[in-house]
């Protein structure tokens, strides 16, 4: 269905310069708000590049992975393997969830209608737009949960993240680290690298789900496309980090808040 869909959309030229800069705007925008940019690459595979629904997921789900792996060495240059180590508790109890939530929203993914999956994701695209708002304008607290109850909380948590992760081929940071900088008291430092920890299992697992799906030949036909917008995300994150405080917060979260809005109409039209 989605290759189809796909192939009728022949006319959207994928060019390999305009992957490039393209995937660099991304990254700088995920960059300068300290994310991948996963969530505004999707709209732009859709709308710009002419990819259907489902294939956009599973392209942006691989170049998430990616990004990742990538980030994940630089991540531990900052937070040492002693400092996760101690909140090894922290990235079990979300894996934990996570993992069934990853598996649980593939298999949902693949099964949707596309005219039904474009309007999840449109939803999505409102929920990481408020997630965004919210976590960098609100002074996050710790709720007094009792263990048994935080552990139920982060398996809950983590479930959730994991479905959003799959179903939008994004790692889900934009989700986790203010779930363990609120559920668990984490500094968020920490928490950035403990959220690349819990992200790269659950995206292996959504991974595994979607190459179960024909639609996964998606990324055979478009290599050099996945591999030149990712080089672009990878260096714009890179710039990204070096711009990370030149635009106050004040201005940058409210535009970037703005533009996932927008795109998420434009994605719940898609016809």
């Amino acid at each position: 269905m989605p290759l189809g869909e796909d192939a009728r959309s022949a006319r959207v030229v994928r060019s390999l310069p305009l992957a490039f800069a393209a995937g660099t705007a991304v990254g700088v925008l995920g960059g300068m708000v300290g994310l991948g940019g996963a969530e505004f690459r999707l709209p732009l595979l859709i709308s710009l590049f002419g990819f259907a629904a489902l294939s956009a997921v599973i392209v942006n789900k691989a170049m998430s992975l990616i990004v990742v792996l990538t980030a994940l060495p630089a991540r531990l240059a900052a937070v040492s393997l002693a400092e996760l180590a101690a909140h090894w508790t922290v990235a079990a109890n979300l894996l934990a969830g996570s993992l069934l939530g990853a598996w649980a929203g593939a298999s949902w993914a693949v099964r949707m209608r596309s005219a039904t999956l474009y309007k999840v994701l449109a939803a999505l695209m409102v929920l990481m737009a408020a997630t965004l708002v919210l976590a960098h304008s609100t002074a996050l607290g710790t709720p007094a949960l009792p263990g048994p109850a935080q552990a139920i909380a982060g398996l809950v948590a983590g479930f959730g993240i994991g479905v959003v992760a799959a179903i939008m081929g994004v790692a889900g940071g934009e989700l986790l680290i203010p779930t363990i900088v609120l559920l668990y008291s984490v500094d968020i430092k920490i928490a950035g690298s403990l959220s690349l920890v819990v992200s790269l299992p659950t995206m292996l697992v959504a991974f595994a789900r979607y190459s179960r799906d024909g639609s996964f030949a998606v990324l055979g036909a478009n290599l050099r496309f996945v591999a030149v917008m990712v080089t672009g995300s990878i260096t714009g994150a890179l710039l990204g980090g070096l711009l990370l405080g030149v635009i106050p917060d004040l201005v940058l979260i409210p535009i970037l808040a703005i533009v996932l809005l927008i795109s998420a109409i434009k994605m719940a039209r898609h016809t």
